[in-house]
């Protein structure tokens, strides 16, 4: 490893954040003259190559921070700031750093950020004052069997939700309601069993936002849901449309999330619901992490700061900011899927195939935007292996793609361009797979 001056530890990261890994090591080195040390299970030889320095050790194992000090209390010294980059580490990994000497939030309070009725329950434990401030606190429970399902389901006749307590990214969440295929749901949620399942009562509220950022600086993310039976995340769209009511409920309810799980100078992703009035909220769930879907990427594009640069600053004892600019334009980052169930693979389109740049302009087209009103950021297909999808998906993992866009007018609204650039794809895709079938009928 070449000459710095100290380590920049990163616990932990998923392997869809490796872009950001690399950002953040790079900035590290630049700015602050530091290597960069990750910690993960099972590191590949890629982790080698993104970091100087890799530790083969799993956040899950009970005694992580207790080993992770065996392993590296001798050089303390060499570390000069850390941060946690994952779910599955968001406590132990705290643990850990608070063991090294560096400055973390707390990991006492961390679990709330990753089990969600770990979190249920703090709510619960302080309802009166949350209700004081307007946010609704969900009815739940564990439910390990049949039996546990249908005695939540006769307090909750309109429908619940069941969910796994640690995943994410939509996966294994199921909207029950009043008829529902109870057993189906529960089937559904069985392989999770293990490490915990809940039910919640439906919170009644359509509007879904996330509270996001840094320290006490802070921006608000609109989310678009499906809807229907399988409530995936298909778009994140920044800066959300709010009123001034709007925008103090959401803001009241984020903070009071961060204090729950312990967040001060980290990041956040809090998940809330919003009513339709603007005046009362619900936590869908919280994180001590940055968002999904490119959710930095896009404030960057439209505040013109880069909040990974700023969290590795923090880590190193600079503040982060208390405000932010106006915004300088609006952006989106857009799930795909497929028109039908359908196995799938990159492959299977014709070579000279560009879907998702025919999908951009024919959305253009439709809402009357200039070209270089409307510009593609970032397209990533998420994976090349042929495999089976759903038309309608029932996580993330029913994507195809996922891309960023950034409208630069006001002559349109950014939830009409996700909307139609959906729609759009759907056909722009398929229309590719004309040409690979008329090619091969010649």
């Amino acid at each position: 490893m070449s000459s710095t001056s100290g380590l920049l530890l990163i616990v932990d990261y998923n392997l869809t954040r490796i872009d950001d890994v690399i950002h953040m090591r790079k900035y590290a080195r630049e700015r602050h003259g530091a290597g960069t040390a990750l910690i993960r299970a099972n590191p590949t030889v890629l982790d080698a190559q993104i970091c100087d320095e890799v530790i083969d050790l799993d956040p899950l194992r009970s005694d992580f921070a207790e080993a992770g000090e065996k392993l590296l209390g001798a050089r303390r010294g060499d570390f000069k700031a850390g941060i946690v980059f994952s779910d599955n580490a968001v406590q132990s990994g705290a643990a850990l750093l608070e063991r090294l000497g560096l400055h973390v939030d707390s990991s006492e309070l961390a679990h709330g950020a990753f089990c969600k009725y770990q979190y249920r329950l703090s709510e619960a434990r302080y309802r009166a004052l949350l209700e004081a401030q307007r946010m609704l606190v969900p009815d739940f429970t564990k439910v390990s069997s049949m039996e546990d399902l249908h005695a939540f389901a006769a307090k909750h006749p309109s429908g619940f939700v069941i969910k796994p307590t640690k995943e994410g990214n939509n996966r294994g969440v199921v909207l029950v309601r009043a008829g529902g295929d109870r057993r189906a749901a529960f089937a559904e949620v069985s392989q999770y069993l293990a490490n915990g399942v809940i039910c919640e009562e439906i919170i009644p509220y359509q509007r879904e936002f996330s509270f996001d950022g840094l320290g006490q600086s802070f921006f608000i993310t609109e989310k678009i849901s499906a809807t229907g039976r399988y409530p995936v995340e298909v778009a994140q769209v920044l800066p959300a449309r709010l009123d001034e009511t709007e925008r103090a409920t959401l803001q009241r309810a984020g903070k009071q999330v961060n204090w729950l799980v312990g967040q001060c100078d980290g990041p956040f992703h809090n998940e809330i619901k919003l009513s339709d009035d603007g005046k009362r909220s619900a936590v869908v769930e919280p994180n001590r992490r940055p968002g999904g879907m490119k959710i930095w990427s896009l404030a960057r594009w439209v505040y013109g700061i880069d909040f990974y640069q700023r969290w590795i600053d923090s880590a190193f004892g600079a503040p982060p900011p208390l405000a932010l600019p106006e915004p300088l334009c609006s952006a989106a980052t857009v799930m795909l899927g497929v028109p039908s169930d359908r196995v799938f693979s990159p492959d299977d389109l014709a070579p000279e195939a560009t879907p998702f740049e025919d999908a951009v302009a024919a959305t253009a087209d439709h809402l009357g935007l200039k070209r270089d009103d409307l510009s593609i950021k970032e397209f990533a297909w998420l994976s090349q292996k042929r495999r089976q999808f759903h038309g309608i998906p029932r996580d993330n993992a029913d994507f195809v793609a996922q891309a960023c866009i950034v409208l630069n007018t006001t002559r349109a609204d950014i939830r009409d361009v996700v909307a139609t650039l959906r729609e759009k794809w759907l056909v722009a895709l398929d229309n590719s797979y004309a040409r690979v079938e008329q090619a091969a009928s010649m």
